[in-house]
């Protein structure tokens, strides 16, 4: 990051108390200090696997896979977003060049959402030392999720993921606030990355891949840009309600021999568990545990838990309108509405004798 003569960045050392680099890294630094740190995964077997003394039992780390750096669109979305960063910094004189070296300390994402919301944040302006720029850091991140409407334990991004250079928590938090902020901002579109996770285990090392989400598509030609659910919450909010009620009531129904019940159709359904159990009954699905993430503890798992379940609803031809997970997982009412609507238009009647199914709801 290069920053004019209003404010100067006082360098770290690369190994002292900052920890960012872990231990497995910093052991295979010599030997391939040209190589991107998340690439030493992927290295030929002569370098040594991490140990249990590197990661502690319980532990886990996560590392963005080389194929998915190398992305073309992963790397546009960088792209874009740095301009977009530079573009509205460029009056304080700050310019960014690496969006997982420049954010960590607070500074650039300080003013950045400062200028974006229009209000000033209490903090101080230079932080030098690792407590102080938590400390920053937390009181930022605090103003942006009120900002996104985003609770903490949903976040896609913290302070320690954001201080310890996790790019992929970074652009997460940077897409949001895009899309906030700049909606007609052109960033590309259904950018999806490889994650190797790894955890440390009773048994040893163990490691999975999962694909996460940054951008959302975009509506297809043979999607209609607005559906009925647009309409309602535009037209008739007071009749949302209404329509909340009735499916949470049709999916109490259909949950009763499970010994589930939902209360809150905006929250319930963010985890995919519910809504994964739902289909199973309703379609017939038998869901193998290792399928799918019966206690979710992080926004990584929920979203393959609400990836898996659109990707059956498709299989059965249930969508009739394209929604995204990350926004399922988000609590987007409209979205959860959508896709527990197909559901209750296909079966919601079956008890009723064979009259005909609902159609789109007016």
């Amino acid at each position: 990051m290069a920053v004019g003569s209003r404010e100067s960045r006082v360098p770290l050392p690369s190994g002292g108390d900052h920890g960012v680099i872990p231990t497995l890294q910093r052991k295979a630094r010599e030997k391939m200090e040209s190589e991107p740190l998340y690439n030493l995964l992927q290295l030929p077997k002569e370098v040594d696997p991490p140990t249990e003394e590197e990661l502690p039992r319980g532990g886990k780390k996560k590392y963005l896979s080389p194929s998915s750096r190398r992305d073309p669109k992963f790397e546009e979305l960088q792209k874009v977003l740095m301009e977009w960063i530079n573009a509205m910094l460029l009056p304080e004189h700050i310019v960014v060049r690496s969006l997982e070296e420049d954010m960590f300390d607070g500074l650039i994402l300080h003013h950045l959402f400062q200028k974006l919301a229009a209000l000033k944040l209490e903090v101080e302006e230079i932080s030098l030392t690792s407590a102080s720029q938590r400390r920053k850091l937390g009181v930022i991140l605090e103003a942006a999720n009120q900002s996104l409407q985003v609770e903490d334990q949903q976040a896609k991004w913290s302070v320690e993921t954001i201080f310890n250079k996790d790019l992929l928590a970074t652009l997460h938090l940077l897409v949001a606030l895009a899309k906030r902020f700049q909606p007609d901002l052109p960033l590309p579109d259904n950018v999806q990355v490889e994650v190797i996770h790894i955890e440390s285990t009773k048994t040893g090392l163990k490691s999975d891949k999962l694909v996460e989400q940054l951008t959302g598509r975009r509506c297809l030609s043979l999607w209609s840009a607005e559906d009925a659910f647009d309409e309602l919450f535009k037209l008739a909010p007071e009749k949302v309600h209404a329509v909340k009620e009735a499916i949470v009531s049709f999916v109490n129904e259909k949950l009763e021999r499970l010994g589930l019940s939902v209360q809150s159709l905006d929250t319930q359904f963010a985890d995919g568990v519910i809504l994964l159990l739902l289909i199973g009954q309703l379609e017939g699905f038998f869901l193998h545990l290792k399928e799918f993430y019966l206690t979710p503890s992080s926004p990584t798992e929920m979203l393959h838990n609400v990836t898996l379940a659109l990707e059956l609803l498709k299989d059965e031809g249930l969508l009739s309108h394209p929604v995204n997970p990350e926004d399922i997982v988000n609590k987007d009412a409209k979205s959860t509405l959508r896709i527990l609507y197909s559901l209750f238009q296909k079966h919601g009647l079956r008890a009723e004798g064979n009259r005909a199914p609902y159609g789109t709801p007016n």
